[in-house]
């Protein structure tokens, strides 16, 4: 069938297609175009012949022959990969009550299977009642063929949770500071990323987790800031083009991939911070480029009188339970694990996909559900932030056994802890050791907590223990943003000091909290700069600061140096390597990541046996032994502000005769972590030193 007007710059034939499979899939002599719109009598597909073209062919569909129920559909020959693509939604039908109640008439849509995103020289994030202005300004989709990329040799290094240190961090904010070393030209990009992997290599980290990668708006943010973070998805399968330093039509997907392909060689997996909660179009006074225009009232939480629910603190709410989205969300993740290698996802505010369509909380959410189940999704690591900004706070209680789940708990209460709050030790004891009060250690391993002291979203752990209070004025809100309750404390003095006791107190604070972490049950994550105690000069939500209050600085002070020295040997010692004298072999030993019941606990205070549980208890000895690995390790907190001397434990029967010392954080580098063939030794009953606010670690290998 020949398209009708002739008064078009081009002529093209199509035929009815279909919707097996929504977006543009290229198929023989041409493409085949689907998308969702039940509302929609007439809607049309813009062809464009360059991403600035501001009069492309308009293919209008009205015969029930392009429609099947929900779904239209048409098949366009002679067009290929690169063919540069939006939807328009012409008339609704009119058993319709409202026509904005569900479409959007008039806006230049991208497609919600768009695998690429492209914005003209004169985009803009709102579209008015002029049509030609819109279609002049509005972002559009591209046609992309996934399948000539040459992935060579490559796996996934897939490592078990029990072996995985995670690393999140952000794709820009690594390499774009000059700093960096990194050419001009890849600074804050995909292959600018691939440059520092060695350095991710040395450090120890065997996953990376990254902040939001898929295509945001970046002008999703207050007048004058832009948006960062990234937490403002503009479309779930199309990768961010600003981190490619190839602005070709393949260029970012080809980058990205080539970045995976590199992290994967050097046996790091790639873990994706991903946003199905909400979308940057808002309220109703936000934009519309996408799922808007087609059914708002499928893809949001709404009520009848149309409001969107704000379940995300960004305005709108993803209507994850219906079915469309469901779907949308599982082909998303497929899309990104099968054409793009990814190892994992962590959700954003997942809770929110545990709402129906009227936002009260399911039991057994469909869309957590199908996720957990999904068989390929099956080696994915899925990892649920379990709440959200309307209060849902599901820690422990994410349905699906697979799902791991960022620990909230272990963040407040280690904070808490080390801090010196009274009332604070149970609840340290019990993250220390795996949350049994959450994770029912029966049923579930140590692995389904994520065990983390900083993120993204509040202080850098250098700003943990440096700020009291957050400073958030230059994000523009008045300090009204950001979190106040941040267990965070100064020691003395609100910001950077020359004061040498002062500054060594901090260090050895941040010491303790990277210790805790990686040594914990559970699967440790350390933020972006934290092991070179990276600043945001107090500010606890930097998510529109793009400049180098956000970037990683790589002009390393001492003090940085060997805070990085620091991380490096403890993310080594989390497997301790000892020798068996009777085999001569060496065997790995993971320090505290084995499940409760193959694990003998004592507990300890500044006397053997005699652990003080009160409130006002700021100190705690644990000694642990695993029969599989024949070895004793013994842990000492000091959290007080005054130094202790200890009694150290004896040792069972069947253990040597001495106590090796491993780690005092009371030290300077490099006496901090101890050289495993160079560890001084005590003898059981040895009376030894704790500094105030420090910890030791000591072991025994039992043969």
């Amino acid at each position: 069938m020949w398209i009708g007007d002739f008064s078009l710059s081009q002529q093209y034939i199509i035929s009815q297609g279909h919707c097996q499979k929504l977006g543009a899939t290229i198929e023989d002599g041409g493409v085949n175009f689907a998308v969702y719109c039940p509302a929609a009598s007439v809607i049309e597909l813009l062809l464009f012949k360059d991403v600035d073209d501001p009069d492309p062919t308009v293919i209008s569909l009205s015969s029930p022959l392009y429609r099947s129920v929900y779904y239209w559909h048409v098949f366009v020959r002679g067009i290929k990969a690169g063919q540069i693509y939006a939807w328009r939604v012409r008339e609704a039908m009119r058993n319709y009550k409202s026509l904005t109640r569900h479409v959007e008439i008039g806006k230049v849509l991208i497609d919600p299977y768009g695998k690429r995103v492209l914005f003209p020289k004169d985009y803009k994030r709102h579209q008015g009642n002029d049509e030609a202005e819109n279609v002049r300004c509005a972002a559009r989709s591209v046609v992309v063929d996934t399948s000539t990329y040459d992935w060579g040799i490559e796996c996934s290094p897939r490592h078990p949770l029990n072996k995985t240190v995670i690393y999140e961090m952000h794709v820009k904010g690594f390499t774009a500071d000059p700093s960096s070393g990194v050419a001009d030209e890849l600074r804050g990009t995909y292959r600018g990323l691939i440059e520092k992997i060695p350095y991710l290599v040395d450090l120890g980290v065997t996953a990376v987790e990254l902040l939001p990668i898929y295509q945001f708006d970046k002008y999703d943010a207050l007048p004058g800031k832009q948006n960062y973070w990234g937490y403002c998805p503009m479309s779930f399968f199309a990768v961010h083009e600003a981190y490619s330093s190839d602005k070709s039509i393949m260029g970012p997907l080809d980058e990205f991939r080539d970045m995976v392909k590199a992290l994967h060689r050097n046996g790091i997996e790639v873990i994706l911070d991903v946003v199905y909660n909400h979308t940057s179009e808002g309220d109703a006074n936000g934009p519309c480029y996408c799922f808007k225009g087609y059914d708002k009232r499928s893809y949001y939480i709404m009520n009848d009188a149309g409001d969107y629910y704000n379940y995300s603190g960004c305005g709108n709410t993803l209507n994850a339970n219906n079915a469309v989205v469901r779907a949308l969300i599982l082909e998303s993740l497929i899309f990104w694990k099968e054409e793009m290698h990814v190892d994992g996802f962590r959700f954003d505010l997942a809770s929110i996909l545990a709402r129906d369509p009227t936002g009260m909380p399911l039991p057994n959410a469909p869309a957590l559900l199908d996720i957990d189940n999904n068989v390929r999704l099956a080696d994915a690591k899925i990892i649920a932030e379990p709440w959200d900004a309307g209060g849902l706070y599901q820690l422990g209680n994410i349905a699906g056994s697979k799902w791991r789940e960022w620990n909230g708990q272990f963040r407040d209460d280690v904070r808490s802890f080390i801090r010196g709050d009274n009332g604070a030790l149970k609840k340290f004891v019990l993250r220390l050791i795996g949350s049994p009060d959450i994770y029912n250690e029966r049923e579930i391993d140590p692995q389904k907590s994520i065990n983390f002291i900083t993120c993204h979203d509040g202080f850098t752990l250098h700003d943990l223990v440096t700020y009291a209070y957050k400073h958030n004025a230059d994000n523009g809100e008045m300090g009204r943003d950001g979190n106040d309750n941040n267990y965070s404390a100064n020691y003395g003095y609100e910001g950077e000091t020359s004061d040498e006791k002062l500054n060594s107190l901090r260090l050895r604070q941040c010491k303790n909290m990277i210790a805790l972490t990686v040594l914990s049950m559970g699967t440790p994550m350390l933020l972006m700069g934290d092991e070179v105690l990276r600043t945001q000069k107090g500010n606890n939500n930097a998510y529109c600061q793009d400049n180098e209050l956000s970037y990683m600085n790589w002009n390393f002070t001492p003090e940085q140096q060997e805070m990085l020295s620091f991380t490096r040997q403890m993310i080594r010692r989390r497997t301790i390597r000892v020798r068996s004298s009777t085999t001569h072999r060496r065997r790995n030993v993971n320090m505290l990541d084995k499940v409760l019941r193959n694990t003998k606990l004592q507990w300890h205070g500044v006397k053997p046996f005699q652990p003080d549980w009160s409130d006002m208890s700021h100190s705690i000895g644990l000694m642990a032994y695993w029969g599989l690995y024949s070895i004793y390790a013994y842990i000492f907190v000091n959290a007080y502000w005054e130094d202790l001397e200890i009694e150290l434990p004896p040792l069972p029967r069947n253990a040597k005769h001495h106590w090796y010392l491993l780690v005092n954080t009371a030290e300077s580098y490099p006496n901090d972590v101890v050289n495993v063939f160079a560890m001084p030794r005590y003898n059981a009953g040895a009376i030894m030193k704790v500094q105030s606010r420090s910890l030791l670690i000591l072991i025994s290998p039992a043969f």
